[in-house]
């Protein structure tokens, strides 16, 4: 039995460490730390463990740009390798990307690695430059899009993805998105690392923008589903924020909290909703946002 693991201490990160030089760096006759560059700090390093707690693949992760992430030192253990743990780590390292915003992964593919990289939806991009001065490699790309997602009326969520990006262009710069629609409920997510303070926690404003846009997108597909048209605005919003959001911000709406009446928009008359959205840290509650919005009909 395998497992992805996210090293916690100094020891751990230590083995880590070593793994990696063990595997690629040592073959080659560099010392120890070689196998470390100036972007440790800033990356996310996971590891594959076997039942019996021993590091037997590992691989890292950081930002190039808010859009762009790039991934390396993927190492498997001779032992083990051909068990599907170079597709378990990269996998890990693609979903952390994706928590980090990133709609692009990138990274640079010895000659011996090509084949895994394409193997995994990976294409070859350009030349890139040789690994400690005689490695050839090759730049790759993947685009990064998110598995088991569930979203009903896919033009109708293309639609109002684009309508925040056009008309609320924060949004866009916040990284919010639609996650998932299934009629009953509505999911966005959003880039920590896009909207992060100074105490490496997501800002309160940028979680209440969120939940808005949230209830917002809950109104806007509920009136493609009654063939409704009408003008959006919020009228009061009210958050409750119980803890920081500091891994993977994730914004909930359910139709059982929406209140609405909208035969009055049928007649022509302003329609008021109410709605709650609950904000999520990856599977943690952590705010809670009551919203009245208002539907203004559309003018003949």
């Amino acid at each position: 039995m395998f497992s992805i693991h996210t090293p916690q201490n100094q020891q751990e990160l230590d083995d880590y460490f070593h793994f990696r030089w063990k595997w690629l760096r040592e073959p080659w006759g560099y010392p120890l730390g070689s196998e470390k560059d100036e972007y440790e700090s800033v990356s996310e390093h996971r590891v594959v463990l076997n039942a019996s707690g021993d590091i037997v693949a590992c691989g890292r992760v950081h930002l190039n740009t808010s859009e762009e992430a790039q991934i390396r030192h993927i190492a498997v253990s001779k032992e083990v390798q051909r068990k599907g743990l170079g597709e378990i780590i990269l996998s890990a390292l693609e979903s952390v990307a994706r928590d980090l915003g990133a709609e692009r992964a990138v990274t640079n593919s010895r000659e011996a690695s090509i084949d895994f990289f394409l193997s995994c939806g990976f294409n070859i991009e350009k030349e890139a430059p040789d690994e400690l001065g005689k490695l050839k490699r090759k730049h790759m790309f993947k685009q990064l899009v998110d598995n088991n997602v569930l979203v009903l009326h896919p033009k109708w969520c293309s639609e109002l993805q684009n309508t925040w990006h056009e008309k609320i262009p924060i949004s866009e710069h916040m990284g919010i998105k639609l996650h998932q629609y299934t009629e009953r409920t509505i999911e966005t997510r959003a880039s920590l690392n896009k909207n992060i303070n100074l105490h490496g926690s997501m800002f309160a404003g940028s979680i209440f923008s969120q939940a808005t846009l949230t209830g917002w997108g809950m109104i806007f597909l509920q009136l493609k589903q009654k063939d409704l048209q009408g003008e959006i605005v919020l009228g009061d919003g009210n958050i409750h924020y119980h803890k920081p959001v500091t891994m993977r911000p994730r914004a909930l709406c359910n139709i059982e909290t929406v209140k609405a009446n909208f035969e009055l928009l049928e007649r022509g008359k302003k329609c008021p909703i109410e709605l709650k959205v609950d904000i999520h840290d990856g599977d943690s509650a952590v705010a809670e946002f009551h919203g009245k919005f208002w539907v203004i009909p559309s003018k003949a």
